[in-house]
């Protein structure tokens, strides 16, 4: 990744506008304006079936939406193009399927046959990557033997190897344990701190979002509520979701 050597720049990566989704008939997202900055880790949160991950897929462009999103990635006052990693909030991987977590991160980053790309600099790039989330020593282990926590790990690494702006994490730390979580917390700060990094991510635990969130969303089809946590915590909205 880009590594900075001041804090990020604090310009904004993305904007939505008025954003709306609907399906089946049905109105998902209605209404939604979010203006996202480099350097923030910004976290959704909001009862099941609230729109959180259709959102998240609507910014990846992976379904149809009103509205407008706006990227913007400005190197020395030009505007470049933004790169966006992503970490669903599962991967189903086949049993006895022979994939090593090398094989399948080399693969991800071209069309050209594995085999033909192993060389020493792919290698270091990977493990540099897997290292971020201490997960090196699973650069040779099947993909398929993984386990929930190791296989989210891993996808986490992917998605920061190729230096992204916008990191998209919808709930990736689903059956990853209470240490394996505090790591999660703790290395995405870091990360936002250290390089020019806006993240969003889906999240169902307050007392982690309490801690490290620089803005919160709180949704409901629409935005009930955004600011600090602080602020949304203690909203009446938030009383009213959550009755805590």
């Amino acid at each position: 990744m880009r590594k900075m050597v001041k804090k990020p720049c604090g310009l904004h990566c993305i904007k939505v506008k008025d954003l709306g989704v609907s399906a089946g008939g049905q109105e998902v997202l209605r209404g939604i304006n979010l203006h996202i900055h480099c350097g923030s880790l910004n976290v959704l949160i909001g009862k099941n079936g609230a729109g959180k991950s259709t959102l998240i897929r609507a910014i990846l462009g992976d379904i149809p939406h009103t509205g407008k999103i706006e990227f913007k990635d400005r190197e020395d006052g030009r505007i470049q193009r933004l790169r966006i990693g992503y970490v669903p909030q599962s991967l189903n991987v086949e049993k006895q399927t022979p994939v090593s977590v090398y094989d399948m991160i080399a693969a991800y980053q071209g069309n050209v046959p594995v085999f033909l790309r192993k060389s020493r600099s792919m290698k270091e790039r990977i493990v540099e990557s897997l290292r971020v989330f201490e997960a090196e020593h699973l650069l040779d282990q099947q993909v398929c033997s993984l386990s929930g926590g190791e296989l989210q790990r891993v996808l986490l690494s992917m998605a920061i190897m190729d230096s992204p702006n916008l990191l998209l994490l919808d709930e990736p730390i689903s059956g990853i344990d209470k240490n394996g979580m505090e790591l999660f917390y703790r290395t995405i700060y870091e990360l936002k701190e250290t390089y020019d990094l806006a993240v969003i991510l889906v999240s169902h635990d307050l007392d982690q979002v309490r801690r490290y969130a620089d803005w919160v969303v709180l949704l409901d089809h629409t935005v009930l509520k955004q600011g600090s946590a602080k602020e949304v915590f203690q909203s009446e909205e938030f009383h009213a979701q959550f009755g805590i």
